[in-house]
């Protein structure tokens, strides 16, 4: 019986043949070489837009707390109760909550932002000065308005440093007036640069008083309370968030008087980070499933070629049976023919994902990444999927009559 071919012999072989037939064998490796860089690729980016989501949360602070409107088919107990989160509602949270620090609500509006000649549509912003603490905004160049403004409903606004540039392209918009809903606000202040926040850009937005928003732009009655679009709530520290939340919601729940689904919802940094976790994770997989598919066709590729190969050197198989060569070693050959093509074009196909996931980071502003361990998992899984479609062609070629084979020389 022959003697088995040693592993170091049987790679030599399998080695000469790819580099005998190199453009066939770079061609058999493109499709794995494109599954892994898309693999590569859609995973780095994808990890990138959560890192960018979760950046974006962070600036809010650990222990910040944000209450809105909720169900609106609310059933009520009398027709006087609040409609929506009212002003009243946030008065009462600063008052009756022992584990909040400062609350700040808010009313948001879209409007025409104009400064002279130049105009912008933008966010204006109603906010007490407690929202400069709680949100953890900063003043670049002049200064937040303060209780006395927002007591005389003064007509003075605080901008974001891009609806400044837009406004004012050159030199300092600070002291300048600007045109809002028929009414003139001189710009007090410049926040410094914030980003955007559950897809908002926060540099964009001008900020005005509370009690100007409510008497002279949103025109809301204050019949039954001056409605907001939500209310920003500094726990006393990240161990008191939980407290607070619960707090909150009892309160809430008492003063709007709910006898089925709360009309509003409590929402925590972490809350966010939990949401935003899951949509990112799911795009992820997603995107890593779309790229999983390019590995699986380049499989299909690497065995349509050993297939062909096989029919090709049908006489090499019968030669070498012939001088003594086992079945198993044909076998082993031919498996190692396709894991070196699998595994090299992982090998490639990740060096040219992980240029792309660079190349964005750097060039964009999404902080794509990727770990070192789903660059060694996607080269495992290339080259398991070059075993696995290479065993058909290998179990053909090791079956092959010796006999039969020569007849066709």
């Amino acid at each position: 019986m022959a003697a088995k071919l040693p592993l170091r012999e049987t790679v030599g072989m399998a080695l000469h043949t790819l580099r005998t037939n190199r453009l066939r064998s770079l061609l058999t490796m493109l499709g794995i070489v494109i599954g892994n860089a898309s693999v590569i690729t859609l995973v780095g980016v994808g990890k990138g837009a959560q890192n960018l989501a979760e950046g974006q949360l962070n600036t809010l602070g650990a222990n910040v707390l944000f209450v809105v409107p909720g169900n609106n088919d609310t059933r009520r107990q009398g027709i006087d109760s609040p409609k929506t989160l009212v002003l009243q509602d946030a008065e009462a949270i600063a008052e009756q909550v022992p584990s909040v620090r400062r609350v700040a609500p808010q009313i948001t509006i879209n409007a025409v932002v104009q400064a002279g000649s130049r105009s912008q549509s933008s966010s204006v912003s109603g906010i007490t000065p407690d929202f400069l603490t709680v949100r953890r905004f900063e003043v670049a160049q002049g200064r937040f308005f303060n209780q006395r403004d927002l007591d005389s409903a003064r007509n003075v606004a605080v901008v974001g440093p891009d609806l400044a540039s837009k406004l004012q392209p050159v030199g300092s918009i600070l002291g300048r007036n600007l045109r809002i809903r028929d009414q003139s606000f001189e710009v007090i202040g410049v926040l410094s640069p914030k980003g955007a926040v559950f897809g908002s850009n926060q540099d964009e937005i001008a900020y005005i008083p509370l009690t100007t928003m409510v008497s002279k732009l949103s025109g809301r009655d204050p019949t039954y309370g001056v409605s907001l679009s939500f209310i920003s709530v500094e726990a006393r520290d990240e161990a008191s968030t939980g407290a607070a939340k619960f707090q909150i919601t009892n309160l809430l729940r008492q003063r709007h008087r709910i006898l089925r689904d709360d009309d509003f919802a409590v929402r925590s940094q972490k809350d966010a980070l939990s949401i935003v976790g899951t949509i990112t994770g799911g795009l992820t997989l997603m995107l890593a499933a779309i790229g999983a598919i390019s590995l699986l066709v380049g499989g299909i590729g690497i065995m349509n070629i050993m297939l062909v190969s096989v029919s090709e050197r049908t006489e090499e198989i019968g030669l070498r049976k012939a001088v003594g060569a086992r079945s198993s070693d044909v076998l082993a050959q031919f498996l190692v023919e396709s894991l070196v093509l699998a595994s090299l074009g992982g090998v490639i196909g990740s060096a040219l994902g992980l240029s792309a996931v660079t190349a964005v980071a750097r060039f964009t502003p999404l902080p794509a990444s990727i770990g070192a361990d789903s660059v060694l998992i996607t080269v495992g899984l290339s080259g398991s999927i070059g075993l696995i479609f290479g065993v058909l062609p290998a179990r053909r070629a090791a079956r092959l009559d010796p006999i039969a084979a020569l007849r066709s020389l």
